[in-house]
């Protein structure tokens, strides 16, 4: 009698716990919002995490993640902002300048009808409020700490993956591979999917600040020669400052001790919520932007990081991921309605993935690598114009209420469930 290969997964896909109809490789802030969006369908989903139960990635740090209403609305329905413990904090108003350029824009939510633009959620208190969603779903197969070590042949519509953890190499299999694994993503690679990169030569330090005056609900971008000097409001009572510096400063400016780097910060942004006091412990991010050449491969679909990372100036990055997941949630619950079979990884259904994930990320991206490059060009000639287009925003409705709805997240194909009513 011949023996079957263990390697390969049997005839009939039933009761074999190898076999997903949704396997996600990455466990971050939009894996992981993928894995709970997709619990209400009656699904086999994988998640593969790099880190052991009990620990918590290292993308949930102290950052300010600038959650859009679109998001907050999305996350509630998905019953995960109803687990965060810590206090958050609205952004009642934002307020745009430029060093060196008079004019300035003030955009207030009150005047469009909303409390609020957004919140800020510190990424550990995000994490933790998803891990507490994450355990709450029986159906969901954790495999942790687990590497994704490569791809093998797809048989009978369903892709082999290679992952190794604590009891040594395996193969997985699945209908519908996503690669959530970030910006350097392996799975990408993996899949041949290129990708475009540009480098800012910029370096972002991150850290938390304790000024003169404590938020209000204003969150603050203020622009200079190397990037962006942006406060936000947090639910500590303290802002999240992220000071953009020219990568070739980097190292100087990491060996400034606390007075130094706040003096230097507080003359980047100025005196708005008066003297800077204190500081935490400083993180540094190079800014890169990178952008997939394609959204997807046969049995697979990028997002997230994976998909495109931008700068984080007008904080879209995360809120962009999460419509990635929200929107392929979307359209295989759409096909399963029709047909309660439905392949999760059938062409068709990624075609129609590319196609409306397109405008808004086009859109986003175009808007975040634009107000990059010209907000840090000091060019002689840019400088009227720049303080000419921030004056015209500040009085022309039509000019703020576009800005507005990128903000809020509203920008394309919207998913479902961000324009869903907050509980």
């Amino acid at each position: 009698m011949p023996v079957a290969d263990p390697s390969l997964p049997p005839s009939t896909a039933a009761g074999d716990d190898r076999v997903h109809d949704v396997l996600i490789v990455g466990g971050g802030l939009v894996g992981a919002s993928l894995a709970i969006a997709l619990e209400r369908l009656d699904l086999t989903v994988g998640l593969i995490e790099a880190t052991p139960s009990g620990v918590m990635p290292a993308v949930f740090d102290e950052r300010n993640l600038s959650f859009a209403e679109a998001t907050l609305k999305a996350l509630t329905a998905l019953g995960v902002m109803q687990k965060i413990r810590a206090p958050t904090a609205p952004i009642e108003r934002i307020h745009v300048s430029r060093r060196g350029d008079f004019g300035r824009t003030l955009l207030d939510a009150s005047k469009y009808g909303r409390r609020e633009f957004g919140r800020i959620v510190i990424a550990r208190d995000f994490g933790e409020a998803l891990e507490a969603r994450l355990a709450e779903l029986p159906r969901l197969r954790r495999y942790r700490p687990a590497r994704f070590m490569g791809l093998g042949e797809e048989i009978d519509g369903l892709r082999a993956v290679r992952i190794a953890d604590d009891g040594g190499e395996r193969r997985l299999f699945t209908r519908l591979l996503v690669a959530a694994d970030g910006t350097r993503s392996v799975v990408r690679d993996a899949l041949g999917i290129g990708n475009v990169e540009h480098d800012y030569q910029q370096t972002a330090f991150v850290t938390r600040l304790r000024a003169g005056r404590g938020p209000d609900g204003t969150a603050y971008e203020r622009f200079g020669n190397d990037g962006p000097t942006a406060l936000m409001p947090r639910g500590d009572r303290h802002f999240g400052l992220i000071h953009c510096v020219a990568r070739k400063d980097e190292q100087a400016v990491a060996m400034l001790d606390e007075a130094a780097f706040l003096a230097r910060a507080q003359d980047a942004f100025g005196w708005r919520v008066g003297r800077f006091l204190s500081c935490g412990a400083r993180s540094t991010y190079p800014l890169v932007r990178v952008l997939a050449a394609a959204l997807t491969a046969p049995r697979a679909v990028l997002i997230g990081n994976a998909a495109q990372t931008i700068h984080p100036i007008g904080a879209q990055g995360f809120n962009l991921g999460l419509r990635d997941a929200l929107t392929l949630a979307e359209l295989i619950a759409d096909a399963r309605a029709i047909d309660a079979l439905a392949d999760c990884g059938a062409a068709p259904l990624l075609t129609a993935y590319a196609q409306r994930r397109g405008d808004d990320r086009e859109r986003t991206v175009r808007f975040s690598d634009g107000l990059a490059r010209l907000s840090s060009n000091d060019a002689p000639l840019l400088r009227p114009l720049r303080s000419l287009g921030l004056f015209a925003i500040d009085r022309l409705p039509s000019a703020q209420s576009h800005l507005v709805g990128g903000a809020m997240g509203y920008r394309g194909d919207v998913p479902a469930l961000c324009r869903e009513p907050r509980a």
